[in-house]
């Protein structure tokens, strides 16, 4: 198995801007634990940074305040860092041929939001081939609300987690992954 790791949009619209990432709670130091693991175990990491191609939408315009790599992030090791401007990390990006370069046949996802970049990025990588480990507590999300509905970010999380299990990925915990980069 060829692992690459994608640490998804882990931006700072997420933790100082209009949505702020609330479930589950320590998520941050669970990605940042998978990019430390992944870089003492020769796992290829790419960073991948949402940008909004609407200049009119206020929440990650390229270059502003949320745009922002978490500063955490930014000074971890990577191989590479994507940008793109859809939910998918697939669409538009270089992200397919670069996985093809490091040999990857395995994809391991963290990073916000679970429902929207996530699980998006997670079936793509799937309906490619690519085999998916989700990384449950190193992904989150917050409370949604529209003219749909509500839902709490726990429930949306746990959702999501429950129909990535059942096609798409294997659920992981983020320990539970690192012990298997050992294994």
């Amino acid at each position: 198995m060829n692992r690459a790791l994608l640490v998804i949009d882990v931006q700072m619209e997420y933790f100082s801007g209009a949505l702020p990432v609330s479930h589950p709670a320590g998520s941050l130091e669970r990605i940042l634990a998978a990019m430390d693991a992944a870089a003492r175990s020769g796992v290829p990491v790419a960073v991948i940074q949402h940008q909004s191609a609407d200049p009119k939408v206020p929440v990650f315009t390229p270059h502003g305040p949320g745009w922002e790599l978490h500063p955490e992030v930014a000074k971890r090791p990577r191989e590479v860092l994507i940008a793109k401007q859809l939910p998918g990390s697939f669409t538009g990006t270089d992200l397919g041929p670069w996985l093809e370069r490091v040999g990857a046949d395995t994809v391991a996802i963290c990073g916000y939001m679970t429902q929207m970049c996530c699980d998006t990025t997670s079936r793509q990588a799937f309906h490619r081939g690519y085999k998916v480990e989700f990384l449950s507590d190193a992904t989150g999300t917050l409370d949604m609300a529209n003219y749909a509905g509500r839902v709490s970010a726990e429930e949306l999380h746990r959702a999501i987690l429950v129909t990535q299990a059942a096609r798409f990925a294997q659920v992981l915990a983020t320990q539970e992954w690192i012990a298997s980069l050992a294994a």
